[in-house]
């Protein structure tokens, strides 16, 4: 791994470490005599869209000095087909939530390090968690948390089934893990079951099991931006990449021994996460995001997370390590709102990281909470869940893979997954599939190498 990647581990790590050792107080007053409206775009995640309303609507109970409000957006669009219109129509929000697209609102986004206010909570993180929301030396964006993605499982169905995550060290030892799920499962009489859910949600498909693509592309960060940069020039082939033909043979794997038809529809994310929890499958490729729906639907249950090995061989680089990363970063408009609204979104936030009361809303676990690891010094509320831990123990033994999709163009995500889509449900071939996504590439701005977005 390269040094600058173990840099962003070993920030994880710290921020994780630390979130006890400073004292920090919330920084908003009580009273004023004017009430400013601050607005946001959506909220953090539609999974746990009910804890952040909930937040908000502390923060608002807890001050008269700002009113925080939700706008909802469709989730149908980009994060840029909702955001564009709101700027053109002179309605921009004050707050908004995002990663890929960090580039394209450098411009219009207020830095962080302008304010004293905004500097403190910057201060808060570890610059390799500030990285990927620094644009040309403007701190335009601070993160939410840090997520992990891979594979989900239900402890109890596998330890029925005799599985030991720890023991998978290999594609060929996933298929034999794989086997004996299902085996138990039916032995057992479970209906509908199967060994694991690959659910066909385009946002899973296209940022996150794409990742598992290009996060392995290479053992150096370098060299995973050097296939970053073959893909935007169209000078790469992935039919001729051995890491891919490891992909799709993951890809083809765990569709094989799918646990039910793959759903296009937005429940699927509900009924996945439902019977997961319900012990219908033992497997689940989704993120420490969906533990708090786990929980909310079996309280009593205990959910890891494992790495995807893809490679047949033990050793391959990758096999043992799972994907931590920032999943989004917070920016605040500074071309539409005032300065009153900046001040009031920096302290809505500077109250949800730093206040005992916000605090519990990011880091307890459902139905409270939004289950997020801490990445802000002084926080005092600390993880608890089986999860949680599990992420714990990978970042602390340097065993995580870079979010690639960080660099992904804005968009790009939507074009990946639904391209995967199409391979899943027999729509299109491999060769299809790999052809789709070198043309979404292509001509792409290389925003990994400081180009910066033309609109």
């Amino acid at each position: 791994m390269k040094k600058a990647t173990k840099f962003a581990a070993l920030a994880v790590a710290s921020a994780m470490a630390l979130a006890g050792t400073t004292a920090v107080s919330a920084a908003h007053a009580a009273s004023c005599s004017t009430n400013t409206p601050v607005t946001m775009a959506g909220t953090i995640k539609p999974e746990i869209q009910d804890q952040f309303l909930a937040a908000v609507k502390a923060y608002n109970a807890s001050q008269n000095c700002y009113t925080v409000t939700s706008i909802p957006m469709d989730r149908n669009l980009t994060f840029l087909q909702n955001i564009t219109p709101m700027y053109a129509a002179k309605h921009a929000p004050t707050i908004m939530y995002t990663l890929q697209e960090i580039p394209d609102m450098a411009d219009k986004v207020m830095d962080w390090n302008s304010t004293p206010e905004g500097k403190k909570l910057v201060g808060l993180v570890s610059p390799g968690l500030l990285q990927a929301g620094n644009v040309g030396g403007k701190q335009v964006g601070i993160p939410s948390t840090a997520e992990a993605f891979g594979l989900l499982y239900n402890k109890a169905v596998l330890d029925k089934a005799g599985v030991n995550p720890a023991k998978i060290k290999t594609r060929g030892d996933l298929e034999a893990a794989f086997k004996a799920v299902a085996a138990s499962l039916k032995k057992a009489g479970v209906k509908n079951s199967g060994a694991i859910r690959f659910s066909a949600i385009w946002w899973s498909l296209g940022a996150h099991f794409t990742n598992e693509y290009f996060t392995n592309a290479a053992s150096t960060h370098e060299g995973r931006l050097k296939v970053l940069d073959a893909m935007a020039n169209g000078t790469k082939t992935l039919a001729n990449d051995p890491v891919w033909a490891n992909y799709i043979a993951t890809f083809n794997l765990m569709n094989k021994y799918n646990q039910a038809k793959p759903n296009l529809t937005d429940n699927e994310y509900t009924l996945a996460a439902a019977d997961l929890a319900a012990g219908k499958t033992g497997f689940w490729f989704m993120g420490n995001w969906a533990e708090p729906t786990l929980l909310t639907d079996n309280p009593k249950g205990s959910f890891g997370i494992m790495p995807v090995p893809m490679g047949a061989k033990a050793g391959t680089y990758g096999n043992d390590s799972i994907s931590v990363g920032v999943p989004g970063y917070y920016m605040i408009d500074n071309t539409q709102s005032t300065a009153a609204q900046r001040a009031g979104a920096t302290d809505f936030l500077t109250w949800l990281y730093t206040s005992s009361a916000g605090q519990h809303f990011v880091v307890d676990p459902a139905p409270k909470g939004m289950n997020f690891i801490p990445v802000y010094k002084g926080t005092t509320v600390k993880p608890s869940t089986f999860m949680a831990s599990k992420i714990a123990s990978y970042v602390d033994a340097g065993k995580t893979l870079e979010w690639m999709n960080t660099y992904f163009p804005a968009g790009g995500q939507n074009l990946y997954g639904a391209s995967g889509q199409k391979y899943m449900t027999g729509k299109s071939t491999a060769a299809k599939y790999a052809a789709e996504l070198q043309a979404a590439w292509k001509g792409a701005t290389k925003t990994w190498r400081g180009e910066k977005v033309t609109n």
